[in-house]
């Protein structure tokens, strides 16, 4: 956040370059919401896949490169909402899959909102630019994971039209790694059908929400902590089995949107691997390991198996820092 303040003071920018993390969504405290606050979401910042752009000022607005077209409309309509001067163009390099339970659009749009607040000197803050164009409606951690990476968890949704508060950041280990599984054949749900998705959920029982949270607090956190990756595991891999049994009614009655997504993920767990999940409404799924060595063995072992089935496996690492922002 100190080096986005620094890029708001100067004065004299043609362009300004941003990277921004992609980000794991590891699930929720509480989708019960009967204390008056729901969801509440855990999220990690990741080394890669990372959304990479430059905003510059331009005769009429214009876009170029991966998600064109998103960015286009994001660029406009971000440029209204602050009353900023002129027209602009954005170049985006390299793009965050979309609907992949990374975080795409989130990071699309701060990244886009930041180039344009850095060109014109405006002091907005990151909440409020996701704010504009409607990001943390349920979650924050997009957001955080803009503004300062590593490992975060937000207060959930309460009464007011404001993101989520962040309630706890936490550095990742820098020797774990984390596997991700990826379907470029499937596409999580969004929009419109996500929102139809929460809306026809089954309840969520307070006890169960409970034990989430006892889960988070007790077993979760210290594991990270403490660097103990057998205790952050096993709690990671229960709080997903717990949300992705509650979201298998709109996933086809399976806690994966890719069921080889899911056949890959189990084999990792076999294989070793813990804290085995899928990233929001995926396709992606994830799994932790202890070190760069470890990552690499079980790649090693299963990249022939992943290829076969039409996915992506990568080994990345925790970012414990935020989106760079560079003025020219």
């Amino acid at each position: 956040m100190t080096e986005l303040k620094q890029s708001r003071n100067a004065t004299s920018k043609s362009s300004v370059a941003i990277s921004a993390p992609a980000r794991l969504h590891l699930g929720f405290l509480d989708l019960n919401g009967s204390l008056g606050r729901r969801f509440g979401s855990i999220g990690l910042a990741l080394s890669e896949p990372a959304t990479r752009l430059t905003v510059e000022r331009a005769t009429a607005f214009a876009a170029a490169g991966a998600e064109s077209a998103r960015a286009l409309g994001l660029i406009q309509k971000l440029a209204g909402a602050l009353e900023l001067p002129g027209a602009y163009k954005v170049h985006v390099e390299s793009a965050i899959p979309a609907h992949a339970g990374l975080g795409s659009g989130t990071q699309l749009a701060l990244s886009i909102g930041t180039g344009l607040a850095n060109l014109n000197a405006h002091n907005v803050s990151t909440r409020e630019l996701g704010e504009l164009v409607e990001r943390g409606a349920r979650s924050a951690i997009g957001i955080a994971s803009f503004e300062t990476g590593g490992f975060v968890i937000d207060g959930g949704k309460g009464p007011s039209d404001h993101a989520p508060p962040v309630l706890a950041r936490q550095p990742f280990p820098e020797d774990w790694r984390v596997l991700l599984v990826t379907d470029p054949a499937a596409v999580g749900v969004h929009g419109d059908r996500e929102k139809r998705a929460f809306a026809g959920l089954p309840e969520f029982s307070e006890a169960a929400a409970g034990h989430l949270s006892r889960l988070i607090l007790m077993r979760l956190l210290p594991g990270l902590v403490e660097a103990d990756l057998e205790t952050f595991g096993a709690g990671l891999t229960e709080i997903q089995h717990i949300v992705g049994s509650h979201f298998a009614p709109a996933q086809g009655g399976s806690p994966w949107s890719s069921p080889a997504v899911g056949q890959v993920c189990n084999q990792l767990e076999q294989a070793g691997a813990k804290g085995i999940g899928q990233s929001s409404w995926g396709p992606t799924g994830f799994a932790f390991v202890e070190s760069q060595a470890a990552a690499k063995k079980l790649y090693a072992s299963l990249v022939g198996d992943v290829t076969r089935l039409g996915l992506s496996l990568s080994v990345v690492s925790g970012r414990n820092t935020g989106a760079t922002i560079k003025a020219a």
